[in-house]
């Protein structure tokens, strides 16, 4: 393991021996996410075989800062590092700014070694930093009331009357930890992520976050009156957040308003438990899933993703937008549902 001196911290890579003490590090720093959290290093090895590089400073002994990085690299899709890939959040975290701006010039060495095309970091605050910045996404959240009559008041009045709607619908709620509702989940995202054109990660990768994270994991399932499938979400929980992460459904969703139905009992479930921050996560700027979260009532919060640019000459842009992808979304969605789930896991493993 390379350590490398820095005036009185020494920054160091992440070993097993140090998961318990990076973790609560994590939650208990004021930027720390559900994305930081050493189980990622886990399942992204795990699942993905991508290289991982989560450093860490270490100041008279404890932790005093962390950055979790991965490198991911196809000749399709580039190759990058990244802080942190699948995850909407990232970036170096400490207890002061000048360790945070050392881990990124850490982290920006490390990716010359390594001859990345672009070192990337995804922060949730405005960094003072030198490295480029492109604000493409933004993220969408609110506080939880404490009963379900006071967080449906709090939604605002059109998607107010939509959640009233579904709970006439006779949907039936199951949220299960562990893999009790795995294949059902599985099967509706496999749909809903066809029928985008996006390639869906393999079952495994969802499996190992259930096995890596526990009880911070759970999975929720909407059936019909007929208890035929219609919507289903993977949550994650994080401090006193839930954070409803990886959602999907399949025709009858749309008429069942069973996703409005989904999130809105997610809501109000948490809240019996004790949550009070729901982070409804990230959406591409002027999308329809940005449209759709500010029709909730919530004000979209800026993204700041910043790059260092190693071999690329410009940003990257792996977006579904992007005109040289639409050929390829195109034939996707019409592949049958058991191939796309043999051939998408090659794929999406590199668009982290």
């Amino acid at each position: 393991m390379k350590t490398i001196l820095i005036t009185n911290n020494a920054i160091k890579q992440l070993t097993p021996a140090d998961f318990e003490p990076w973790d609560h590090y994590v939650k208990n720093h004021s930027q720390g996410s559900f994305f930081h959290l050493s189980g990622w290093q886990q399942v992204i090895s795990k699942s993905f075989n991508h290289d991982c590089y989560f450093l860490y400073i270490e100041h008279e002994g404890n932790i005093a800062g962390v950055l979790p990085l991965v490198e991911v690299k196809s000749k399709l899709f580039g190759h990058a590092l990244i802080s942190t890939p699948f995850c909407v959040y990232g970036g170096a975290i400490a207890d002061t700014t000048e360790q945070v701006r050392k881990l990124e010039q850490e982290a920006c060495q490390l990716a010359e070694k390594l001859s990345v095309d672009y070192l990337e970091l995804r922060y949730q605050e405005k960094q003072d930093s030198a490295l480029l910045l492109k604000q493409a996404h933004s993220s969408f959240g609110c506080e939880l009331a404490e009963d379900k009559e006071q967080i449906l008041a709090s939604i605002k009045k059109k998607q107010r009357a939509v959640i009233r709607h579904s709970l006439k619908n006779e949907l039936s709620f199951s949220l299960e930890s562990g893999k009790a509702n795995l294949a059902d989940f599985y099967q509706l995202l496999s749909t809903s992520y066809r029928n985008l054109g996006t390639p869906i990660f393999s079952k495994a990768y969802f499996e190992n976050l259930v096995e890596v994270f526990g009880d911070n994991v759970d999975i929720a399932v909407i059936k019909n009156k007929e208890e035929q499938l219609s919507s289903a979400v993977m949550n994650f929980y994080f401090n006193e957040q839930v954070l409803p992460y990886y959602g999907g459904g399949n025709a009858s969703a749309r008429g069942l308003k069973s996703a409005d139905f989904m999130y809105y009992q997610v809501m109000c479930n948490a809240s019996e438990r004790g949550y009070r921050w729901y982070d409804f996560g990230r959406s591409k700027n002027d999308s329809g899933p940005y449209k759709y979260k500010k029709n909730w009532g919530m004000e979209p919060k800026s993204l700041y993703y910043y790059y260092h640019l190693v071999n690329a000459t410009e940003l990257p842009n792996l977006s579904p937008n992007n005109p040289k992808y639409k050929i390829f979304i195109q034939l996707w969605q019409k592949l049958p549902l058991k191939v796309s789930q043999i051939i998408g896991p090659f794929l999406s493993k590199f668009l982290g």
